[in-house]
């Protein structure tokens, strides 16, 4: 997936790029930090299928078939981040899975806009 724009390399949230096969295409510099001691830019071409469990392998297949998004937060490390999982289309169709991984400060404003 070498046509990335160039913004996204060095943007500082995590993306990261499967295809419908689940293998990793794409990682941006910081998913391939945050990926390091599984192997970083080494994952390219891997099976996500071979890193997860089976509640989030089966969350990946419901992107694909629906086509809806998954998002929820997580805590690792003392950080929290927000995770949304959606799939990317080519030609109108679903060509796999994006996620992208942001680290949400623990105070963060809220706004209500109308």
């Amino acid at each position: 997936m070498s046509d990335m724009p160039d913004w996204v390399t060095g943007f500082p949230g995590a993306v990261t790029v499967s295809d419908r096969d689940h293998r990793i295409v794409y990682m941006n510099d910081k998913s391939a930090k945050t990926f390091a001691k599984w192997g970083g830019e080494a994952l390219l071409g891997k099976s996500l299928v071979d890193c997860h469990k089976p509640e989030s392998i089966a969350a990946m297949r419901r992107i694909l078939e629906s086509g809806e998004p998954n998002v929820y937060t997580i805590e690792k490390e003392g950080q929290r981040k927000l995770i949304y999982q959606a799939p990317w289309r080519k030609d109108g169709a679903i060509a796999g899975l994006v996620e992208l991984s942001l680290v949400v400060p623990a105070e963060m404003p809220h706004f209500v806009r109308s």
